[in-house]
């Protein structure tokens, strides 16, 4: 057989509620999570493939931003390898893989979960068109994300995105599950504003970072908190329960910061404007009762969530107070989004 052609897909990075931190197995999570899907925050990956059943062995030709990336490549290469028994073709495949980011990679963005979950969107479009099939495969899309990178599997989901079995019905560790028709409706626009306190490469990868929580002493009762936490989350969600909502999810993200502080060799990954921006926010909540909160991921960058209704006023006061904090004062204005999208 052969066949040949040209697929580019977006998808969009997600910023976790209840973090996955810990692994184990084939890319297996320790512990359930939940996400917001981004819009705005997106990677674009186009693949060109020429698959020859005659040919033997893959070979991946890959650029990031018009440019060789070794490091990434590598990584493209052995994942795509470690594929082949859910998508046999790809050793009989060549490959021309070009990726771009909207925003900085590497800085604690989860660019990881944008580019393997639109990677895997291609691959899923040529295993379509292999097939003759009407629709894309959506479970094994977040199934080769994950494989890709453990979040990336919520990237493929529209707005809300949990993965990792837990009470809810459907949950699994093997791919996410869309949760958004779950909660209130306040959650469907909720917004993401991003303050880039440092557009630098974060100290350590999430990769050894979550290796890090095998030889952790907290490893055991942090896995059975943040299943706890995740139904304490999905309970205010359903409810609109804001307060409970931001309380849960700054926890979350200063659990996940202090187990770094706490590991060997342990890591400071937040800069003293991370910190000023947190203190702002909680003082402009305690002043205004707007209900704004923040949460992180494995990096310095602040996602300063809130309901659509005070965007206004938040924007106001961001340019005034937040904009000062961030590096070049930049602030990347993203919201919930409606998951992957093929492009011509």
């Amino acid at each position: 057989m052969t066949y040949n052609g040209a697929i580019r897909w977006t998808s969009p990075s997600n910023i976790a509620l209840i973090k996955y931190w810990g692994k184990h197995g084939r890319q297996l999570p320790r512990n359930p999570s939940i996400s917001f899907t981004l819009s705005n925050c997106i990677s674009d990956t186009s693949v060109h493939y020429d698959i020859d059943s005659a040919h033997d062995g893959l070979s991946v030709d890959f650029h990031f931003e018009d440019k060789p990336n070794t490091a990434f490549g590598s990584r493209i290469e052995k994942f795509l390898g470690s594929i082949t028994d859910h998508l046999p073709w790809l050793d009989h495949c060549r490959l021309k893989i070009s990726s771009r980011n909207s925003f900085p990679h590497s800085s604690g963005i989860a660019s990881s979960a944008s580019a393997m979950s639109a990677l895997a969107m291609c691959l899923v479009d040529i295993q379509q068109s292999i097939d003759q099939s009407n629709e894309p495969n959506m479970m094994l899309a977040s199934s080769l994300a994950r494989l890709g990178s453990g979040s990336a599997s919520r990237s493929t989901i529209p707005q809300i995105g949990q993965w990792g079995h837990c009470e809810i019905p459907g949950s699994s560790d093997l791919y996410a599950i869309p949760y958004a028709d779950q909660v209130d409706p306040v959650f469907h626009h909720y917004h993401d504003d991003i303050c880039i306190v440092s557009a630098d490469e974060k100290s350590v990868s999430s990769s050894a970072g979550h290796g890090l929580m095998d030889k952790s002493v907290f490893a055991e009762q942090r896995y059975t908190q943040a299943g706890q936490r995740l139904i304490t989350l999905t309970h205010a969600m359903k409810a609109g329960d804001l307060e409970t909502f931001g309380a849960l999810v700054e926890d979350e993200a200063l659990t996940l910061h202090g187990l770094m502080l706490c590991s060997e060799p342990s890591f400071v990954l937040m800069e003293p404007n991370t910190i000023s921006i947190i203190q702002a926010i909680r003082s402009y909540r305690r002043d205004t009762g707007i209900p704004v909160h923040f949460t992180l991921d494995a990096g310095p960058n602040i996602h300063m969530l809130y309901p659509d209704e005070y965007s206004a006023e938040i924007t106001a006061w961001s340019q005034q107070v937040i904009k000062p904090l961030c590096h070049n004062g930049r602030i990347i204005k993203d919201h919930i989004g409606n998951g992957p999208k093929k492009l011509k």
